[in-house]
């Protein structure tokens, strides 16, 4: 299991509400185009991350995590696996207090090193679908 209840509630209510949302573009039949409207809509201000950099939920887009010129609280990966170890290593250098891993999204060893740096991690679940459920 990659998420007890507490880390999810964590994450969730306490570690702040800006949230980048790596692979959110306007495409509006992704997945994570949906969940970063939840997100939207339970007070989280989402930040896409992806390399066209386009404007999505009325949020500005950048190209890459380095490029947002803010703190970012909350890292949440929409990518493949493969992909994913690299981008929570991003997250840990430019201080995220915490990464999440979609469903099916796995990289134990990404989840080893970004716990080790000090950051909560969820991985292979959906705040989409863990929001609604605190309430």
């Amino acid at each position: 299991m990659y998420g007890d209840a507490a880390t999810i509630r964590k994450i969730l209510t306490e570690l702040g509400d800006t949230w980048a949302v790596v692979g959110l573009s306007s495409n509006r039949s992704r997945a994570a185009y949906g969940v970063a409207e939840v997100l939207q809509r339970f007070g989280k201000r989402v930040v896409p991350v992806h390399p066209k950099a386009e404007t999505v939920h009325g949020e500005q887009g950048y190209a890459a995590l380095a490029d947002i010129p803010f703190d970012v609280d909350v890292v949440d990966v929409f990518v493949n696996s493969d992909l994913a170890g690299p981008i929570a290593d991003e997250a840990v250098a430019r201080g995220a207090k915490a990464v999440w891993f979609q469903l099916g999204v796995v990289d134990e060893a990404a989840y080893e090193r970004t716990r080790a740096a000090g950051l909560d991690m969820v991985m292979d679940r959906c705040p989409a679908i863990e929001i609604p459920r605190m309430s």
